[in-house]
Formats: structure tokens, C-alpha cells, sequence
């Protein structure tokens, strides 16, 4: 085998991709981005039932938003391709059929109706070594039975044979040495003739020894299916082959106990979908993080955080940070409480960190929406003063829109706790200051300002409170003459006017 690193992300087409699955995706590309191998997307869409259309390229699209590229996948080939579990029918048949030449599986004919009365039979019934010969399969039936059948055109099955009474070891890297007795193993079904396809177990062992996969590093749920997977690699002789497996714990529900679930989004208001989804069958919308306004940066930072942690106080991490501090040491075993408001957090650090200019050009949509028409050296401007106050760039209106419009009214909880009967004039003297003002920075009003509050014996916080409610409409917004200083002084002169006029009559 290959010794380079190659690890590979298997999702299945059925919808939307969970948050879940592309943390798992993450750590599966930390892990070997640090080791220099190779990040593959599989497509495993042998369940042709539950294939839903749109659904491959939601997933291709979420990983593009998130920057997390792959070095071979469906769109980008690769010299172990198909990558499409579909494309790949007549490799699994020669396996399907190995596997039957040495009595490692058999073929089973049982309708559904009768392991249906089985099961009603026998309590906890489940088709292993103490039934199987009870059942309608090549064990049972001669071999010219067989044949006949199946050349009739009657659908089958082939299960896999396990033997009781083995021990299965499960090398895991984050859970040690897993023994497991194959006796409470059943004999899984690994290929149906109806579609002529294997079932997961199958086509994902021998996917991951054709393709040199080193690693499977998946979630929790897949744990039980591991020895099942162990005991492939053996009945096809594929024992030096086998991967090393981490089974990553589960994101847990922020309430309660369980697995996160989009019940627990709906319920509790934030997506578990990374980006949009809108069901094909019922045109159901689902939202994703990407339409609330998430940085893929801050996701990507907030979901290595869920499970795993580097062993010091750092937080903020950027992805090539992440590829070299990620180990398998320091992955939690137990699962990992989903925590919205933490991921908010995240959102609102990626915004302060970036570039007055980066955040001016994502609010400008939003600002031409509104009917603005502005520079981005104003916007930029505008937006470093607010950003500390926000979680996404969707609530920058709310924080600036006094930058770009006039208040039209005023708010009356501030009107009546700020404006007083004297408030007029002193307003009135500050218009008058303000016009003897040829250099209108920030840093000069105040000077000016404040020493004209002083010689009056004025009281600073009345004067400065009342100012603020005529320039911005309420007692919101950063420093009152970086806001001035934006707007402009003849801005600035005509919202004190119109305030004395409006507020005196109120």
C-alpha cells in the first residue's frame, strides 16, 4: 500500500449535509493536511432509494464556501476514480463474487414477508449462525436450487457468513483496542441483485483498499459497524491493508440528552445545515449558516472546537494553525454540546479581525438596497466604529443607519430623560459653535466643545446625551463626534435644527 496519508469524507446523497458531518469532514482534512497526504470526497450513493436529487452538489458547494478543498472527488477526478459508488457496479461484483467462491457470504432468497414472520417467531430474531439455517438461502437450498431461482429472475440477496465465537479487534486512535466477539455479530446483507449494488459495509471496504485509504476517521454512529468492516478486510485477504479508524464523538443537543438533531434547530432557532436547503419533494426550506450570515472561517473555527481543544487558552485559530495543533491525543472521547451562542462568538471575532474595507464591501449590497449611495471610504469608516457591537453584518444597518439618514423621529423613552426645557438653547449655542469651526475632525469639536461646556459650568453629561439624541434619532452609537466628524458639519448643523424644532414642540 501507499504510504502517504490518504484519508477520504463518504457522504451520502440524501439531502442536506449535517453540521455534524462536516465537522467530521474537518477533522478528517486537519488531520491529514498536518501529515501531507491526500483529502478524498467519495460520493457513496449505492442506497438508490434514497437518493435525492441536488443533493452532491450541496455538498461539493459547502466545502467551496468553507475553503476546505479536496485533492481528488467526482469534479476533480483522480487516478483511484470513479469516485461515485454507483460508477464502480462491476468492481463490487468481482468482490461480491470472491467472497462466494470461498464461502465468506451466501446468497439468501427470503422475502420480506417471511423474515417478517420470523421475526415474529423469535424474539430479537436476527439472521446470524443460530438461524440462517432455518432460512431460504444457498446453505439451505442445493445448488441446483439455487441456480433455478436465480435464473428465474428471483430477487436475492448476499449476506456475509460470520462465524461465532471470534474475537474482532478494532484498533481505534482515539478509543485504544476494541474487542468484540463476532457471536453477536448478524450476517449482514452486502449486496442486492435488485439493484444490483452492494450495501454500504461492502462497497465501503473495498473503496477504501482500492483507493489506498490509510485512514477512516468517521463519526461515533459508525463504531458498531467497524468489526463488521475488520471482518471483510480479512475474508478478502486484505488483512495488511487495513485502515487505522477514529470514531469522532457526537454533537449533542445544547438541552437534554441526544444528538443534535434539526428537531433541536427548528425548536431552538439555528440551523444544523451549513448552507440552505430547499427539499426538492416538498420545497421545505431549511437555513444554513452561510444565508445567516456565518464567516465560513468562524464555522470552521468553532467546529474544531467541538471535540477537540489544543491544550492552551487560544481560541481564535486560523485553518493552517488548526492543521498543525490538531492531534488525536487531544480529541474528547465523550460527546460535544452544541453551543450556538458560541458560535456567534466566533462570527464576532472573524468581524473584528477584518479589514475595515473587507466589511464595507460585504455591507455595500445592504447599503444599495436601502437606496444609499455612499463611499467606501465612508462606509469603511463607519463600519470600524460599529463593528465591536455586532455578531453579523446583517445588524450593521441597525447600528449605522444615522451615518446615512437623517433621524425622522426620535425615540420617546430618551426624548423624555434627555430634553428638557433648556435643552433648546443649549443646542441652539452649540449650532453657533459649531459653525466657527473650520478644522470639524473629531478630536477638535471635542476640544472645542468640552471647553465651552466648562467655561458655562454646563453639565457635561445632559449636553452630550442631548446631542447624541439629535444627531442619531436615540442614545445609541459610538463617540459622538467620530459620528459628527463622518457626517459632516452642515449634516451635523441641519439634524440639530430640525431637532430644536421638532423636540420643543413635543
Amino acid at each position: 500500500m501507499n504510504q502517504k496519508v490518504r484519508v477520504r469524507f463518504a457522504p451520502s446523497p440524501t439531502g442536506p449535509l449535517h453540521i455534524g458531518g462536516v465537522r467530521t469532514a474537518l477533522y478528517n482534512y486537519l488531520y491529514t493536511k498536518q501529515q501531507g497526504g491526500d483529502f478524498i470526497l467519495r460520493i457513496e450513493d449505492t442506497d438508490s432509494a434514497r437518493f435525492v436529487p441536488g443533493a452532491e452538489e450541496y455538498i461539493q458547494e459547502t466545502f467551496d464556501w468553507l475553503g476546505l478543498s479536496f485533492d481528488e472527488s467526482p469534479s476533480k477526478g483522480g487516478e483511484f476514480g470513479p469516485y461515485r459508488q454507483s460508477e464502480r457496479k462491476e468492481t463490487y461484483k468481482k468482490y461480491v463474487k470472491q467472497l462466494l467462491d470461498k464461502g465468506a457470504a451466501y446468497i439468501a432468497f427470503d422475502t420480506p414477508e417471511e423474515l417478517d414472520s420470523k421475526r415474529s417467531e423469535i424474539s430479537n430474531f436476527q439472521y446470524d449462525a443460530s438461524t440462517r439455517d432455518f432460512m431460504r438461502n444457498s446453505l439451505t437450498l442445493s445448488e441446483s436450487e439455487t441456480e433455478t431461482l436465480i435464473k428465474a429472475g428471483t430477487q436475492y440477496v448476499v449476506r456475509i457468513k460470520i462465524e461465532p465465537g471470534q474475537d474482532i479487534t478494532v484498533n481505534d486512535m482515539l478509543r485504544g483496542e476494541v474487542v468484540i466477539n463476532s457471536s453477536i455479530l448478524d450476517d449482514k446483507v452486502i449486496y442486492k441483485s435488485a439493484d444490483e449494488l452492494p450495501t454500504y459495509h461492502l462497497a465501503n471496504v473495498v473503496d477504501d483498499h482500492l483507493m489506498e485509504i490509510t485512514h477512516v476517521i468517521r463519526g461515533e454512529e459508525w463504531l458498531p459497524s467497524a468489526p463488521l468492516h475488520v471482518w471483510l478486510y480479512r475474508s478478502l485477504d486484505w488483512h495488511d491493508t487495513m485502515p487505522a479508524f477514529a470514531h469522532l464523538p457526537l454533537l449533542l443537543k445544547p438541552d437534554g440528552k441526544g444528538k443534535l438533531s434539526k428537531r433541536d434547530g427548528d425548536r431552538l432557532g439555528f440551523p444544523v445545515f451549513p448552507l440552505e436547503w430547499k427539499d426538492p419533494q416538498t420545497d421545505e426550506i431549511s437555513s444554513g449558516y452561510r444565508e445567516r450570515g456565518y464567516l465560513p472561517e468562524a464555522i470552521v473555527n468553532f467546529l474544531a472546537f467541538l471535540g477537540w481543544n489544543p491544550g492552551t487558552e487560544q481560541e481564535i485559530f486560523s485553518l493552517e494553525e488548526l492543521i498543525e495543533a490538531f492531534s488525536f491525543e487531544r480529541c474528547s472521547k465523550s460527546g460535544a454540546k452544541f453551543d450556538i451562542e458560541k458560535a456567534k462568538w466566533y462570527n464576532h471575532q472573524y468581524l473584528m479581525k477584518m479589514p475595515d474595507t473587507v466589511l464595507a464591501e460585504l455591507y455595500e449590497p445592504t447599503l444599495i438596497e436601502k437606496g444609499i449611495n455612499s463611499t467606501t471610504d465612508k462606509v469603511s469608516k463607519v463600519v470600524s466604529l460599529v463593528k465591536e457591537r455586532i455578531h453579523f453584518v446583517s445588524e450593521l444597518w441597525d447600528q449605522t443607519s444615522y451615518f446615512f439618514v437623517a433621524p425622522e423621529s426620535y425615540d420617546e423613552k430618551t426624548v423624555r430623560k434627555r430634553w428638557k426645557e433648556d435643552t433648546p438653547q443649549y443646542m441652539q449655542q452649540l449650532v453657533e459653535l459649531n459653525m466657527q469651526m473650520d478644522d470639524f475632525s473629531a478630536h477638535n469639536q471635542e476640544k472645542i466643545v468640552m471647553e465651552w461646556i466648562k467655561a458655562n459650568e454646563l453639565h457635561t453629561g445632559n449636553i452630550m446625551n442631548a446631542y447624541r439624541l439629535a444627531i442619531v434619532g436615540e442614545g445609541k452609537g459610538p463617540h459622538i463626534f467620530d459620528i459628527t466628524e463622518i457626517i459632516g458639519k452642515e449634516e451635523t448643523q441641519n439634524r440639530l435644527k430640525r431637532a430644536i424644532t421638532t423636540l420643543s414642540v413635543i
